[in-house]
């Protein structure tokens, strides 16, 4: 039985190919990040990991990977899956649940560098962990949010079907901001013309449903 089943798992789609991240992939990835992620004047995550790129040359930010995938478990998982176009690393896509046997839930968060934004990726990407959660893992409901001023993410899960599920503060740089939680419920989904392509989950769909 191999140890890592995970490193064998491969979702495609029409452009893009998303693997569960590994060490070169996150090399790779942290010079996506270098080239820019977001305008600096703006921080659309709750935690402002970019602005440490410059102190510490991206050792944080693959350590943060390591971390979530060397804690991965049946009741607590992040499946973290590097999306690459023609061959390349352009961003991050993942997904992740806690208790997912009793509640069939997910969460899922993602970026790409700007070079590679106003393509349609993000959605595309979106669209894959959606069809892999709902068809593959038997998820009822994925979860996500946005700032409110983030526009271009709040897009792509208004189309998706997402409904506004609340709101909370938070403070990435010291000022409020508001932070607004998102549902899809399964039977809600506005899905594309294709369907992702799943390879290799049967040995390790256990590692992550049970």
């Amino acid at each position: 039985m191999d140890p890592w089943p995970l490193r064998h798992l491969v979702l495609r789609t029409p452009r893009l190919e998303l693997r569960p991240d590994d060490d070169e992939g996150l090399f790779e990835l942290v010079e996506v990040a270098k080239d820019g992620v977001h305008d600096p004047a703006e921080m659309p995550f709750n935690v402002p990991w970019a602005d440490r790129l410059a102190d510490d040359n991206g050792r944080g930010m693959v350590q943060f990977f390591w971390s979530q995938r060397a804690k991965l478990a049946a009741g607590d998982w992040t499946v973290t899956f590097l999306v690459r176009h023609e061959g390349k690393v352009i961003g991050v896509q993942d997904v992740g649940a806690r208790d997912f046997a009793v509640l069939r839930e997910v969460n899922t968060g993602s970026w790409i560098g700007r070079k590679f934004q106003g393509q349609g990726f993000g959605t595309e990407m979106r669209i894959a962990v959606l069809q892999f959660a709902f068809d593959h893992l038997g998820a009822r409901i994925a979860r996500s949010a946005a700032w409110e001023g983030n526009h271009a993410s709040n897009r792509v899960s208004e189309k998706l079907g997402y409904v506004h599920d609340g709101t909370i503060g938070l403070a990435p740089r010291g000022e409020r901001l508001e932070h607004v939680r998102l549902r899809l419920d399964a039977a809600n989904f506005v899905r594309p013309e294709w369907s992702v392509q799943v390879e290799d989950l049967a040995e390790c769909v256990q590692l992550i449903t049970s």
